[in-house]
């Protein structure tokens, strides 16, 4: 009698568990809550986000979407999909996984959304004949601009400028402070276990505040690292195309042509610029010519803008007297590459924008610009194809 009551219990909990596991896959597919439309504003405001002058639709190839394509979105919670997903349900979300997954889906497309370089890929955007909108979730996009189709066909791309401008900041400055202490010599000797007064007495330690700090490129992120410079109690001047009006800490704003004159008075210059072909190759020997021999260079834009053998040449022959790089060209730096044993280098290998924060702010723009391009109305942070950001 005992063993038979057994098997009923059992029986009956096996019929329960599978009525469960029948409800659940039933129930409907939970969808992330969006952010309200107070977050939406208030992150707008924190990041200096703009909206575009014109709503989406009166570009004449506008329609709302019927297919959004993700490419290898590992980067994004399943939460965070399915969010994003919310903000155009008349839409098919489809993820590409690999590049040939996503040139055959990229087919009949309307949207594309990831990161670079993936989402910057010519077979990709050749194959997309139905494409209205490239969505990039990084801020540089000059790998979009190199591919012919996307200003040959006007798409419409955005980008996330000021995502990252915070944390990037900190980084800039970060190796500011590094290189003026001394810390890649006392790291070095640190991983030896050497005491050294002598390394320590040959170390020209420098304090930054009085100091003039040169913002190249006063956009998000320029904005950041001279908001933190001022707060250091540096004097912080900055070049930036079109306009001189800019926020109270910065002295003074110039023109991108006056670079060379305030890098002279500069004893720390940090480049904020996007790489355009009008600003590759900008730090060159020319530019190293100038400077004084005491300077610090920060680079965590792009590592194209600067001639790396005359950075070394300048390092080498002392006439100036640190960089900190978060971005290098070539990139990755080959092992055997003189850059790695020029004097005073701190290299980051392009981690300036990591950090220990979730980044919802990423997630919390692109579902609103999906929302804002399904009802036609004014974009955020279109980039301009003319300038290339």
């Amino acid at each position: 009698m005992d063993e038979r009551r057994t098997a009923l219990r059992v029986v009956a909990g096996f019929a329960l568990l599978c009525l469960m596991l029948g409800v659940l896959a039933a129930a409907p597919r939970v969808i992330a809550p969006a952010a309200s439309a107070e977050t939406v504003e208030a992150t707008r405001a924190r990041l200096g986000i703009q909206a575009a002058s014109m709503p989406v639709r009166e570009r004449k190839d506008w329609r709302p979407p019927r297919k959004v394509l993700l490419l290898a979105f590992d980067a994004a919670t399943a939460a965070e999909r399915d969010a994003l997903a919310s903000a155009v349900p008349q839409a098919r979300f489809v993820l590409a996984k690999d590049e040939n997954a996503a040139v055959r889906e990229a087919a009949d497309a309307d949207v594309v959304i990831g990161f670079n370089p993936q989402i910057c890929n010519a077979r990709i955007i050749d194959s997309a004949r139905e494409l209205r909108w490239i969505l990039s979730l990084a801020a540089g996009v000059e790998n979009c601009m190199a591919v012919p189709a996307v200003p040959g066909r006007n798409l419409l791309l955005t980008n996330m400028r000021g995502v990252d401008s915070a944390v990037i900041a900190e980084h800039a400055i970060a190796l500011a402070l590094a290189l003026a202490h001394g810390l890649d010599v006392f790291v070095a000797d640190t991983a030896r276990a050497h005491w050294s007064r002598a390394d320590a007495a040959a170390v020209p330690m420098q304090m930054l505040t009085g100091k003039t700090l040169l913002v190249v490129g006063l956009g998000g992120i320029g904005t950041e690292v001279a908001k933190r410079a001022h707060g250091l109690g540096m004097n912080v001047v900055a070049t930036r195309e079109g306009g001189s009006g800019g926020p109270e800490f910065v002295r003074r704003i110039g023109q991108p042509g006056e670079l060379l004159s305030l890098a002279r008075e500069a004893d720390v210059i940090v480049n904020a610029v996007p790489l355009t072909p009008q600003t590759s190759g900008m730090y060159n020997a020319q530019f190293f010519a100038v400077l004084k021999p005491t300077a610090l260079f920060i680079n965590v834009a792009r590592g194209r803008s600067v001639v790396t053998a005359e950075l070394v040449k300048a390092l080498d022959e002392h006439r100036l007297a640190g960089a900190g790089l978060d971005v290098v060209d070539p990139e990755p730096l080959p092992p055997e590459h003189p850059l790695w044993k020029a004097p005073h280098v701190i290299i980051t290998p392009h981690t300036s924008s990591s950090s220990d924060l979730p980044g919802v702010e990423r997630w919390v723009i692109a579902r609103e610009n999906l929302r804002r391009y399904a009802a036609g109305e004014r974009m955020l942070s279109v980039v301009d194809l003319q300038r290339g950001y």
